[in-house]
This record gives structure tokens, sequence and C-alpha cells, in this order.
């Protein structure tokens, strides 16, 4: 390879290395932070420089000298801010990512969907800003963002037991690569003191997501049950579930059993290995906040935010919503009360 050309080559790989992290690599940094992985693991986990994680974990720890994804971001994002110069809004465009807002859509799906619709479009920065001058001014727009701008605090699962469970390791490869429609994730989340449940499953590829009360809590027998319902009627399209070690999942194998499926467990304490479940239990909790009384909650308000949720566009869809390629992908056409 002739000199000039070998040199360009080098200096990319060093530029792509210390380009601006992602919101997706900082999040994979704190997890990985939080599991006391050396800078070096994180650094190749991410494709990084050593340095690049070294900077990221000095510049961007909160008051209490921890780092989370939620403070890092925040502090990206205002820094951000600070480069950019003003930009005055048309009021008719300011109002309607007003309105968005108010509907639960995030500053980057907006931006997504109005670049989607060949709008005029602004960054999700000064969206972020339009948010927070709102706040300054005693107004609400901050309580419909998915953490109203506060750093939330993530428990830790422990390490328990499970008959017969199947390590994510060996679960197909091509599951990762998210080609194929038909795998899943499940995961719960739970109510005020740890009362009530509600189990949730996203479809990898299209991040379609379900959801249902269960009556008795993790009971995992009623959970096999509820699950076995809700994918009953898709069985050529669930060829595997991807769950955590939590006690709710400890009758998997009728679950895997029924649906004619396989049933995966991650590695204790590594949320990141199904981080689409995790990312789509944040939006749920916009909508239902921890301490919340599964109690008052009726399955017709539980329905319609999962309606609003699959409605809602991603980034990672290209700004179309989970809803719209999910039944694009559907065989059969099969329909669905989402």
């Amino acid at each position: 390879m002739p000199p000039k050309v070998w040199e360009k080559m080098t200096t990319f790989t060093v530029a792509m290395k210390k380009a601006h992290l992602t919101q997706e690599q900082r999040y994979t940094i704190f997890c990985l932070y939080k599991q006391k992985c050396s800078q070096k693991m994180i650094a190749e986990a991410i494709g990084k420089d050593k340095s690049v994680i070294s900077r990221e974990l000095k510049r961007n720890v909160n008051s209490h000298g921890r780092y989370t994804f939620e403070h890092a971001q925040d502090m990206a994002d205002l820094r951000k801010e600070r480069m950019k110069k003003p930009r005055k809004l048309h009021w008719r465009l300011k109002q309607k990512i007003i309105d968005l807002i108010k509907q639960g859509w995030s500053p980057q799906q907006i931006v997504g969907r109005l670049k989607l619709e060949s709008q005029e479009v602004v960054s999700h920065e000064t969206i972020y800003k339009i948010i927070r001058e709102d706040k300054t001014n005693g107004g609400t727009l901050y309580k419909y963002t998915r953490h109203k701008l506060k750093h939330r605090k993530r428990p830790v699962n422990k390490n328990i037991s499970i008959k017969n469970r199947i390590s994510i390791d060996h679960r197909p490869k091509i599951v990762d690569t998210k080609e194929r429609f038909g795998d899943w994730e499940i995961d719960t989340i739970v109510g005020e003191n740890n009362k009530g449940a509600i189990v949730t499953l996203v479809e990898r590829q299209t991040a379609f997501m379900m959801m249902e009360k269960l009556d008795n809590g993790k009971n995992a027998k009623e959970l096999a049950k509820v699950v076995i319902r809700m994918l009953t009627g898709y069985l050529k399209d669930v060829h595997t579930i991807t769950g955590d070690n939590g006690t709710e999942f400890a009758d998997h194998q009728t679950i895997a059993r029924k649906l004619k499926t396989q049933f995966f467990f991650t590695h204790p304490y590594s949320a990141w290995e199904k981080g689409l479940i995790e990312n789509t239990n944040k939006l749920i909790r916009q909508y239902i906040p921890k301490k919340t009384n599964f109690n008052l909650l009726t399955n017709q308000q539980i329905k319609e935010i999962q309606y609003k949720i699959n409605s809602r566009p991603r980034q990672n869809l290209n700004f179309y919503s989970p809803k719209e390629k999910f039944f694009l992908s559907l065989h059969n056409g099969v329909a669905f009360d989402c």
C-alpha cells in the first residue's frame, strides 16, 4: 500500500477513535463502569481510544463523584448548546415542538420526525434549551421528558439460581445483529413498595413493545401464563426470548415449550445484554413513575400507554414508529391491538 494512502487511513482511524461519543456508547460506558471494568476494556468495547474514556469519566461525573449515563448525557448536551449560536425559531415551529413534547416525544424523536417529513429542522439541543428555559420560567414541559431532567438511580438485580437456565452465550449470533424478525426481550417493572408488577416484551428488530399487568405480582407461574397468552398468536415470529435472572422467570421452560421457542438468560449484573427492554422500560416509566400504586392502574390505561409508545418514532428506525415497522414485518398481516 502506498505510504500516503496508509497515512490517510491511519489518520482517519485515529480521528474516528477520538470522535464524539454517541448516547449508545455513553450508556455502554456507564454499564461497564458500574461493573468496575478497566478503562482499557471499556475503550475496546466501544472502539475508542483509552484517553477518550479517561476524559469522559473525569469531566462528566455528578456532584457525588459518580459517573451515570443520564448525568453524563445531560452534561454533553449542555456543552453542545453552549457551542451553538442562537437561532430564532418560528413561533409555529416552536408551538409544534411543544405540542410533541407534551405527547411524550423526546427531542431526538422530534428532530428525526421533522427530517423525515422534510420540514424545517432544529437540533435536539435547541429543544432541550426550550424545555430548560420553560422550567426556569415556572413551566411544566420538563415533566413530559423521560427523566424529568433529573438523575435516577437504578436498582441492581441479585444473582439468583434458576433451574436449567440457558446462558446468553448459547444464543444464536443472528440475534445480536437484529437481522431477523422475531427475537424478543422480556422484563418486569414493579409498583410502590415492590407490590404489583407489569410484564414487558419487546421485539428486537422493530422495538415493538407489549405489556400487561400481573395480578399476583412477580409470580413465576402466572407470568408464564400471561406471556404465553400474549405471544401465542405469533408462534412463527417468536424465535428466542431473552430475560434476566429474576425469580419471576423461573418457569421459563413452560414458556419455551408452549411457544416452541428458546429462552435465554443474561449474565448477572449485565443489563446491557438486554439493553432494548431496559430502555423501553424507561419509556414506560415516563407514564408510570416509580412508587406508583399499580392497584390504581386499569388494563385500559396500560393499553393506552402501550399504544403511545409504539406510535412514537425512533431514531434507530430512521424515525418510523415501532408499530409501523412491526406491521411491515409481521407474518401474514396478523391484526394486533397495539
